[in-house]
């Protein structure tokens, strides 16, 4: 404020010389990076990095028959690195780059407008491009788990290209680069409609069309290592921080907020589904608790730094019970396959979590505030809007990419190759070796 004053006074006096200087000081005192912020937006990506790759890959892994655990490691290694180069290809310029209300534009492509000293904000261009690639790649990933076991690996890779294209590109423009959803006034933190939902519907319709595995409802199809799911469910814990925290852009007070809240959140949703799922089972299983980590995350990751902590508990109670009835009551309703019950998870807790960021995001209810001073009952219509809008468009991708998956290469593997396994005929290894 004072500087602008004091420009103000030069101009004034007319005085070219003063002006001028104070110009230029304003325009350096704006594009300064900050130390601090490049540091945390870096580990932060790290932490998103690290999600993924173990992360997801031990949690869907464990959660597998030991005859497929390969084929799922290699989906999601390889699925993040194809969209990783995407990403730097296209990805970031369509997603971020000034557009229209569904997509940005070409300027960056390849990263080749991109200096290396060009600042987002406080920090540097291509550290923003890399956190927020690690968003898109383990999203992909996500969905990976809804129809394992029986998927071809091609079908996969067009796939992804594809849903990557049309539905995770114009989803996060819409919601972050400066979109409709984002323009409408549409509250997601960190990923609650461009991610969790957008990934869960898509996961949902592969499910359907690739159909249930042999043997579903007929006989056991238990996981083979639960370790393994445990190990991964405590690297997403850990690498949710990234996540969340790193949503704010900044390490100031959002990111603390974003911080507590996400632990909060968590520990609320294992002890809520652990609790459930005693009360009706007469046990609470590791599964469970580890299923509540990921429905407290998933539940908080629209509202991180939107809501109090007392909104963050709350949160996570409601997405932990709710996570219970979707890997349950809800499947069953749905008849479908959904392997990692990517839907029942991610697709539920999003959407209850989405919701519930336009109730405590109150500043009654200790939340930062509604922006523009509008009601709780019209956020909450721009946060159902943006529920249905991101739906209807995944579903719509997701159907067109499989469509066009199995018309090139089939969707999936035969009946001799599913009885025997992924890992041999997808890959041509085992993964344990007498």
């Amino acid at each position: 404020m004072i500087k602008r004053i004091l420009l103000l006074l030069g101009l004034l006096l007319s005085s070219n010389a003063w002006a001028e200087n104070i110009i230029v000081e304003e325009v350096i005192v704006k594009t300064v990076a900050d130390k601090a912020d490049n540091a945390f937006m870096m580990i932060c990506t790290v932490l998103v990095l690290f999600m993924s790759v173990p992360g997801i890959a031990l949690f869907y892994g464990g959660l597998l028959r030991s005859k497929n655990i390969l084929s799922m490691l290699s989906q999601v290694l390889i699925s993040f690195s194809l969209i990783a180069v995407l990403w730097v290809i296209y990805g970031y310029s369509l997603a971020f780059g000034d557009g229209n209300w569904f997509f940005g534009n070409f300027e960056w492509v390849l990263l080749k407008g991109i200096a290396i000293t060009d600042i987002e904000g406080s920090i540097y261009q291509l550290i923003w491009v890399a956190f927020q690639g690690s968003f898109a790649c383990i999203t992909c990933c996500l969905i990976l788990g809804a129809f394992a076991e029986r998927i071809k690996f091609a079908a996969v890779m067009v796939f992804m290209v594809i849903w990557f294209t049309f539905s995770y590109v114009p989803m996060a423009h819409m919601v972050w680069g400066g979109g409709i959803l984002g323009n409408e006034g549409a509250l997601d933190f960190a990923g609650g409609t461009v991610v969790h939902i957008n990934a869960a519907v898509a996961g949902l319709i592969g499910a359907y069309l690739v159909r249930q595995r042999i043997g579903f409802n007929k006989e056991p199809l238990k996981p083979f290592n639960l370790p393994y799911v445990y190990i991964g469910a405590a690297i997403l814990y850990i690498g949710w921080f990234g996540f969340n925290a790193g949503s704010s852009t900044h390490a100031d007070e959002i990111a603390g907020l974003a911080f507590i809240n996400t632990v909060v959140a968590t520990a609320a949703g294992v002890l809520a589904w652990s609790a459930v799922e005693w009360i009706h089972r007469g046990k609470p299983s590791c599964l469970g608790a580890c299923s509540g980590v990921i429905a407290g995350l998933v539940g908080i990751t629209p509202a991180a730094g939107f809501v109090g902590v007392g909104g963050a508990l709350i949160i996570g109670l409601i997405c932990g019970a709710a996570g219970v009835w979707g890997v349950s009551g809800l499947k069953r309703l749905l008849k479908v396959d959904d392997t990692c019950d990517v839907f029942g998870v991610h697709g539920v807790c999003g959407i209850v979590g989405c919701i519930l960021t336009g109730i405590f995001t109150a500043e009654s209810l200790g939340g930062v505030g509604f922006e523009n001073n509008i009601s709780m009952i019209e956020q909450l219509f721009i946060q159902v809007m943006s529920i249905i809008t991101c739906v209807i468009w995944t579903a719509v991708v997701a159907l067109i990419a499989f469509k066009v998956a199995d018309k090139l290469v089939g969707l999936r593997v035969s009946i001799d190759h599913e009885r025997e396994g992924l890992d041999i005929n997808s890959h041509g290894e085992s993964a344990f070796n007498d």
